[in-house]
This record gives C-alpha cells, structure tokens and sequence, in this order.
C-alpha cells in the first residue's frame, strides 16, 4: 500500500470524522443549483403560449401569446378575430403594455390603418363579414433589460363602438447571459444579469 502524504489525516479527509453534515451542506447548495434549470424545463420562465379568449354578442377574440418571456426572447402574438354580426370596420386597440419593452419585429397581414386611439395602439383590420374570421400575427423581441409585468389588454372596435374586452398580463424574467469580460492579463467567464 502506498504511503499517506504527511498533510491528509484519513479520519479527518477521508472519513470525515467530525465533519458528517457538511457532505450534505454540499449535496443542499448543488441540489439548489439543479432547481433552476428543472423549473425552465417545466416552463416557469416563459415562452410556452396561451389562449386568452372574450366573447361579446358582435364577434370573438382570441390571443395566443405567452404569458411570461425572458428578455431578448423572440415570440408571436396571434389575434383571431371571429364576427358573430358583421363588423364594418373591425380595429384592434391595445394596451402600451404590448409595446413598452418590446421591439415589434412584423406585422402579418398589415393592417389596413396604424394610428393611436388615446395614447394606445390601434390596428384597422377593416371589414369581416359575419361568420368570417381574421388572423392576425405580431412577432415581438423582448428588449433585454425589460423586466416586470405589463397590462396586455386588447380592445376591439367597430368603427367608434367597443364591441369587447379582453385583459391579459404578461410576466418578464430578466435575461440570464453567459459574457466574458476582460481582467488585467486574461477573460473571465461567468454568469451576469443583463437587467
């Protein structure tokens, strides 16, 4: 057998005597570590869109759009636009909380009028004949330094009357980022909030 260095005691180094909790002092604090990973995996921060739906006795709106994004993610927004009656000049309004942090990368099919109603986004779909339908797809990049909820209310008009109402929030995580930054003679990685 070879020899044991002068430095390692083996009941202190190998059998940890007088040490038996920290082993699990080290397995809590890597167990911590893997929890945030796992609660990605189970979408806790984001991405994995949902259907918010109203319906009023003039048409039916539905959103499918995420509820909670990370900044610097890319994500789409789907309105479909369903008229119970005709609607002569359907326009989507929304809430600032649609834009504010958020860089609108298209606009799919373009809206026939883009203007503010109120200091809001307005969108003229224009006509959609009774048991028609209207898609409507905004892809969105969230700024990264945008972190906290937003108000995502959607209004839609016909002409001058509100016909309904539709209230949302989205949820923005901040964005987690691996970078390098120069020290003295070398870089240095290492995990930063870009927040």
């Amino acid at each position: 057998m070879a020899q044991i260095p002068d430095t390692i005691v083996l009941k202190r180094d190998r059998d940890l005597a007088g040490r038996e909790h920290e082993i699990w002092v080290r397995r809590g604090l890597f167990a911590l570590l893997c929890v945030v990973p796992v609660l990605a995996l189970l979408n806790l921060f984001g991405q994995h869109p949902a259907t918010s739906t109203a319906t009023g006795a003039a048409a039916r709106l539905q959103v499918y759009a995420p509820a909670r994004v990370r900044g610097g993610l890319l994500f789409e927004a789907r309105f479909h636009v369903t008229a119970l009656r005709d609607l002569k000049r359907a326009t989507l309004v929304l809430d600032p909380g649609w834009l504010e942090g958020m860089t609108v990368n298209t606009i799919e099919p373009s809206p026939t009028n883009e203007t503010s109603l109120n200091g809001n986004p307005s969108l003229t779909l224009g006509h959609i004949p009774r048991g028609h339908s209207y898609l409507l797809f905004i892809q969105f990049q969230v700024n990264p330094i945008n972190v906290g909820h937003r108000r995502q209310t959607v209004q839609l008009y016909d002409g001058s009357r509100k016909v309904l109402e539709l209230h949302r929030t989205i949820t923005i995580f901040p964005r987690w980022t691996s970078r390098s930054e120069p020290s003295s003679s070398m870089s240095s990685s290492f995990l930063s909030c870009a927040c």
